[in-house]
């Protein structure tokens, strides 16, 4: 079933959204600052790809002040259009019968967007 989704999800706007999350990291990557923004945005777009099958689980791995740093400039900078971007199509989505499975994707991306840093989908 999980492969069904992902494919409608891709067909219905997954892949722009996953591609957009791609090139705004290749973006990113081209000052020395941004590169570790652009590998979390290129690794958001992969997972954004197919979620249907994966849940949001914490990155343990370089727990510290640095990554809390990181995630408080990408919530201010970039994380909170995001969020509110995922909000608003799944509410959207939510709308009809058909589109509530989708929805609940957008809903589970919400913390992953907002904190690329601290949270994954796995």
């Amino acid at each position: 079933m999980s492969l069904l989704g992902n494919i409608i999800w891709l067909i219905f706007g997954g892949l722009i959204t996953g591609l957009g999350y791609i090139l705004g990291g290749l973006a990113l990557c081209l000052t020395i600052v941004g590169i570790p923004f652009g590998i979390q945005s290129i690794n958001l777009g992969i997972a954004t790809f197919a979620p249907f099958g994966k849940e949001v689980v914490p990155q343990h791995q370089g727990e510290g002040f640095l990554r809390m740093v990181f995630d408080v400039v990408w919530v201010i900078l970039f994380g909170w259009e995001i969020a509110v971007a995922h909000l608003v199509a799944g509410l959207i989505f939510m709308v009809t019968i058909v589109g509530i499975p989708f929805g609940k994707q957008h809903f589970k991306l919400i913390p992953v967007a907002l904190f690329p840093f601290s949270y994954s989908l796995k």
